[in-house]
């Protein structure tokens, strides 16, 4: 029989980060790149998602399933409250197998990220 230790932290809150931004999108940046727009109302949820490092160059390109070279630019922009950052398409845009022409539907997957307190 395994007895709970009551003195043992919770585990720590989290949220989606669909709660917290205000802002989540992505467009073409150019014909071979798209670029993804993460903006939040107030600093101290910005600063709550650049803490958790949930969102770096590596868990992004984790998160789409590319290799993290794919990952042009990640820029943390605090006068604006955002994140942004910029990855190479695997085929240019409007291209034979483009399923995707202006970018627009491939922020979904930032949508659950779980944000800890």
């Amino acid at each position: 029989m395994t007895i709970a230790n009551s003195s043992s932290p919770a585990a720590a809150p989290t949220q989606p980060l669909h709660a917290l931004a205000k802002t989540i999108r992505s467009k073409n940046a150019g014909v071979n790149k798209i670029t993804f727009d993460i903006i939040f109302r107030e600093q101290a949820e910005y600063e709550r998602v650049k803490r958790s490092r949930v969102l770096t160059p590596e868990s992004m390109a984790a998160l789409f399933r590319v290799p993290v070279a794919r990952i042009s630019d990640f820029v943390e922009y605090e006068p604006a409250f955002a994140i942004k950052f910029t990855m190479y398409r695997a085929q240019p845009s409007g291209s034979a197998g483009d399923g995707d022409i202006f970018g627009a539907q491939q922020y979904a997957p930032l949508l659950t990220l779980e944000i800890p307190a």
